[in-house]
């Protein structure tokens, strides 16, 4: 993708120059030996985009594996760059269900708890190739770019569950542009994840760690966002969200047969830039309303694992800087 354009400005020429030429009558002027205008480039910004965020959701019915339905409020913090050679992206959600998905312990159920708290942070990093090696050679067509991507996720949660997610990527991003400006990205990854599950610790486990080291799997992660720009200018919606896959990674642990399944995890959302509308300045302020769908949710099997397969609508609001 073409990042930035830069412009340069032009030095006029010496003073004293352009003073012989009309003191000195066109001949005197000839004579004169003329310097060529020097041309000096801008400087080139480190960052071409840098773009930060913090958005408030509201999920009504995320789950908790083998606990409950719950409701959640987020709050997010979403950084995102482009540089000379790649892009960085990085998002942190503070996340807490009601008292259906109560923090653990639960002193007293029968009067209610709070509901409990998850932190969860993800980045992505890529380097691309046409940079990397100066050339326009992986792109082609609507194939912009070839990339190597990196990146790690972690989470933690004081549920019953307390999950401890650790998990790396590495692997290759292609990116395709889409119609009206938009971008589709698919991620062939290799994946590695350490997790925590407190149902293999006793007394519904053998193990007292619960810890989960897993086999690495293959992923497939995939982002994409689109302008609706056939709709009216006054109305700038764009659709947006990711559909990604992780493989079976094993049982994670040896004092469990339970094998994991493939893992899909999606989110589609419309948003509206009301900061367009109201005042002409885009990518300001959006609401939005979202559908997730995640199945086999952790890699835990929905057909043995209540509350493993989440499905629930959103709707948030976003402010940029």
């Amino acid at each position: 993708m073409e990042f930035a354009r830069f412009k340069s400005h032009v030095k006029p020429l010496a003073l004293a120059a352009g003073l012989a030429a009309v003191l000195g009558g066109n001949a005197l002027a000839a004579d004169m030996p003329v310097k060529a205008p020097i041309v000096k480039a801008a400087p080139v910004p480190f960052f071409f985009v840098n773009e930060n965020s913090f958005s408030y959701s509201y999920r009504f019915t995320a789950t908790d594996p083998g606990m409950s339905t719950t409701s959640k409020h987020v709050v997010s913090f979403t950084h995102f760059d482009v540089w000379a050679y790649g892009t960085n992206f990085f998002t942190a959600d503070l996340l807490k269900s009601d008292d259906r998905d109560p923090a653990n312990p639960c002193i007293a159920p029968s009067t209610g708890c709070a509901g409990a708290t998850e932190i969860y942070g993800l980045f992505r990093s890529t380097l691309g190739f046409n940079e990397l090696f100066k050339t326009k050679a992986f792109s082609a067509g609507p194939l912009t770019n070839v990339s190597f991507e990196f990146g790690a996720d972690a989470n933690t949660m004081n549920s019953f569950l307390a999950p401890a997610k650790r998990q790396v990527v590495v692997g290759l991003q292609f990116a395709f542009m889409l119609p009206y400006g938009g971008h589709l990205n698919i991620s062939p990854l290799y994946s590695k994840e350490w997790n925590h599950n407190a149902f293999l610790a006793p007394p519904f486990g053998t193990d007292p760690s619960g810890d989960q080291d897993f086999d690495g799997t293959w992923a497939v992660e995939t982002n994409y966002a689109m302008p609706l720009g056939f709709l009216p200018q006054w109305l700038p919606v764009t659709f947006s969200g990711y559909a990604n896959f992780y493989g079976p990674k094993g049982t994670g642990n040896p004092t469990t047969t339970a094998e994991t399944k493939t893992e899909f995890h999606s989110e589609q959302k419309l948003s509206l830039d009301v900061g367009k509308m109201v005042t002409g300045t885009p990518n300001m302020f959006s609401v939005w309303t979202a559908y997730r769908y995640w199945q086999n949710k952790f890699g835990l099997d929905h057909t043995l694992v209540t509350f493993s397969t989440e499905s629930t609508w959103a709707v948030g609001a976003t402010i940029a800087f």
